[in-house]
């Protein structure tokens, strides 16, 4: 019976999680020869290892667009490309990720996932200087190299022979003071055609995206599915609450109707906004202007759209009280979005609806939340 029961819990976990497609790969070996690739970059060209074959060192960086490490390493890996370019050092970055395998609630540090475009987005703002490639089609390049998280530093010497595979260093947060810059003790090492000291270092960050990470992508839309969606209805103190903000959090709050079509069609973006950020100090909260003996129709709105947050209903006909309670520079048109911080500094608010991935850049660069750990 106890066997029974282990395999049961087993069969469970694999049809709940996908462990069964999970894929991991082993990491290439010290002493290895550098994996050959031919991949897409940012800046629209194709990239090979014969590409960079003048090069004394190559570092090749496994990194991405959501995850809080790698963005905590950016500007170190920028400042590498600055100070070792003129010494025959080319430093690459590849994304290994399967975007699809990219939950929602791993974006939680983000504003842009791991597409392609996404990547060329991130590349233009933050101006990389070094070539950053995409391998989330097919990641055969990156499932020979075998990075165990982003990032994952690869080092190769002339001969294209793995001479270090680890951390950029040992500090993770860009405020804080590393005591150990393994990659650049190694690429100063192999300059200066010494052998690597320190070959070999364990990495810290969030795990590779591989495409057998797809189920637990969808097993997240089976559970959104599953949430309870309610509707309450809020009178005048309730409402000067939700702006006094003393949740502690970042809050944002968007005003609707079911009449209102704009409204409604952006429901879903400040659902996928609420689904990245709500497991950190961040709460989104929907208010209906809708009549009061229109709640029950408003409530089919919002479970149609799965908007499992806080949501509520001015208990008032009065139209123009509950804008000016909202903000008295509201002229009145929906839908209507504010943002407030924790002791209600309202820092945005918009009449009309939202650019989504402005409003995401928005709350993940508030101090509030932020991209780092």
């Amino acid at each position: 019976m106890k066997r029974i029961l282990i395999l049961l819990l087993l069969t469970i976990c694999v049809g709940i999680f996908g462990f069964k497609n999970i894929e991991e790969h082993p990491t290439l070996e010290i002493g290895s020869p550098a994996p050959n690739f031919n991949l897409k970059a940012t800046d629209g060209k194709m990239y090979s290892l014969n590409t960079f074959a003048k090069a004394k060192v190559l570092v090749v960086v496994f990194t991405c667009n959501h995850c809080p490490t790698a963005q905590a390493y950016e500007e170190r890996i920028k400042k590498l490309v600055t100070e070792y370019k003129t010494k025959g050092v080319q430093v690459i970055a590849i994304s290994p990720n399967d975007p699809v395998s990219v939950r929602l609630d791993e974006m939680g540090y983000t504003d842009l996932g791991d597409s392609f475009n996404d990547m060329k987005v991130r590349a233009k703002e933050h101006q990389f200087n070094f070539p950053y490639l995409y391998d989330g089609d097919t990641e055969e390049a990156s499932k020979k190299f075998g990075p165990v998280a982003t990032p994952h530093v690869f080092i190769f010497d002339q001969k294209r022979i793995l001479r270090y595979s680890g951390r950029i260093d040992d500090v993770e947060k860009p405020t804080g003071t590393p005591k150990n810059h393994d990659t650049r003790r190694a690429i100063e090492e192999l300059l200066a055609d010494k052998p690597v000291s320190i070959s070999k270092t364990k990495t810290f960050g969030c795990s590779v995206k591989w495409g057998g990470k797809r189920e637990l992508a969808a097993q997240e839309k089976i559970d959104w599915a599953k949430e309870p969606v309610s509707l309450e209805t809020i009178d005048e103190e309730g409402i000067k609450s939700l702006l006094k903000n003393d949740s502690g959090k970042l809050r944002l709050i968007n005003v609707w109707a079911t009449w209102c079509g704009p409204c409604v069609a952006e429901l879903p973006d400040f659902m996928t906004i609420n689904r990245m950020y709500r497991l950190r100090d961040f709460e989104l909260v929907t208010i209906s202007a809708d009549k009061p003996d229109k709640k029950d129709k408003a409530l089919a709105t919002l479970k149609r759209l799965q908007a499992s947050t806080k949501n509520y209903i001015f208990n008032s006909d009065d139209a123009y009280k509950l804008i000016e309670l909202i903000d008295p520079k509201w002229q009145g048109a929906l839908p209507y979005t504010l943002l407030v911080e924790p002791n209600g500094k309202i820092v945005y608010q918009k009449q009309g609806t939202i650019n989504p991935q402005e409003m995401k850049r928005i709350i993940v660069d508030n101090p509030s939340v932020g991209r780092v750990y």
